[in-house]
């Protein structure tokens, strides 16, 4: 099945996508699911151009099948960006406020750890630059000297 991105999705969600959907909805305060999907898209996109090596890998197995597509789509960036400087790309690209974009990714990333398990998302975050933690929800842990 071809699909145009640009289209409108028309194709119903797969149950568990629709699930993280609901969830991103509810807990983002988004007014449809598809606004929830359009975060979700635009957050794990931006991510899949972050993670790399078996952190990646891991991460798409456990989500729903549509959003490991998205992530494994992105080619990652050669420099990583901070947590901060990844709002700000995200925003850059879609033309929305930093306010409205840091919502979208903390409200995304909280669906995301809520599929990871903590192990998995302690190892996502010691791969990533800092400043990913307070997105995810976590303290930014610092290493003792």
């Amino acid at each position: 099945m071809i699909s145009d991105r640009h289209a409108p999705t028309q194709q119903p969600y797969g149950t568990a996508y629709e699930q993280m959907l609901e969830k991103v909805r509810y807990e983002g305060a988004y007014p449809t699911l598809e606004r929830a999907d359009e975060a979700v898209r635009l957050v794990l996109a931006g991510l899949g151009r972050q993670l790399t090596g078996d952190e990646r890998v891991d991460l798409a197995a456990c989500l729903p099948l549509e959003a490991a597509r998205v992530l494994t789509t992105q080619i990652p960036d050669p420099q990583p960006l901070t947590g901060w400087a990844f709002v700000k790309d995200l925003a850059a690209r879609t033309g929305a406020s930093l306010a409205t974009t840091r919502w979208d990714t903390g409200t995304v990333f909280s669906a995301v750890a809520a599929y990871t398990g903590p192990d998995l998302l302690t190892r996502i975050l010691q791969q990533l630059p800092t400043g990913y933690a307070l997105l995810f929800g976590r303290a930014e842990l610092t290493p003792a000297a």
